[in-house]
């Protein structure tokens, strides 16, 4: 059989994405307990030192190994639809949880909101740069400004929402660079291949730089869902880790890295 060139390209890229997150999961479970006790979480990005450190936190407490795979929410959600092997999902976005939820994929009592999300202005701690807002990125000596790729990351929405909302998104899209997801957006601009980055405040926390919080409403609230996979098998556990996640323990630690919690 031959396959058109667009259509070569298409099957490769689903084999990468399946073999990525088959060998994250590999690369972090065969250093711990057997698979039959690990939990599989699929995880944005903005997460990965909240959940890092709630991942332990629950290990000491119930034993159960949690095995995460961050990544952006879009990239994880088509990982998803494709059969990935996920037991729960922590979504930057509501709205994805939904998607998977509207396919049949998710366990409908399951779904939940458990954080609400900021974004930042991020500059290395070297760098000359004053910025006193969002405005300030239409200056000329601001030359490279790294967002999450729209099209697929939340925290990158939200950038663009809040850029244009100020008025500056045509103006500064020639500046723009796109990371795949929120952590390699925070990358570029820590190895100096851009001066600026708009970044999740979970990261900037814990990060060596100045951030400088981006007024909230100029974007649409980042609140962030979870629910468990109907293919897992694993469904107790599942719950145990969400329940786990918006209680106080996990609230505590949420907190710490920067998330607030919607009525």
């Amino acid at each position: 059989m031959i396959f058109r060139p667009e259509t070569r390209l298409a099957l490769l890229a689903t084999l990468l994405l399946t073999f990525g997150f088959a060998t994250a999961c590999k690369d972090r479970s065969s250093l711990t307990t057997p698979a039959s006790d690990e939990l599989t979480v699929a995880a944005a990005s903005d997460l990965t030192p909240a959940f890092e450190e709630i991942g332990r936190a629950f290990e000491s407490t119930y034993k159960t190994k949690v095995v995460f795979v961050f990544g952006s929410t879009g990239m994880l959600t088509r990982q998803i639809e494709n059969g990935a092997p996920v037991d729960l999902f922590a979504a930057a976005s509501m709205s994805y949880i939904d998607e998977l939820d509207q396919k049949g994929l998710v366990v409908p009592d399951s779904k939940a909101i458990y954080a609400r999300g900021r974004i930042t202005l991020w500059t290395p701690a070297e760098s000359t740069l004053r910025l006193e807002g969002i405005k300030d990125l239409g200056r000329p000596e601001v030359m490279r400004i790294a967002i999450a790729n729209p099209d697929h990351a939340p925290y990158g929405l939200a950038a663009k929402q809040a850029l244009e909302s100020a008025g500056i998104w045509e103006s500064v899209k020639p500046k723009l660079v796109y990371g795949d997801n929120i952590r390699q957006t925070l990358q570029y601009a820590q190895t100096g291949n851009v001066e600026v980055a708009i970044v999740a405040l979970s990261l900037s926390i814990q990060s060596h730089g100045r951030w400088s919080l981006i007024p909230e409403e100029l974007h649409r609230p980042l609140d962030q869902g979870l629910a468990i996979m109907k293919s897992t098998k694993k469904e107790q556990s599942a719950r145990t880790f969400a329940d786990f996640l918006t209680g106080p323990q996990g609230r505590d630690i949420m907190q710490k890295y920067g998330f607030t919690f919607p009525n």
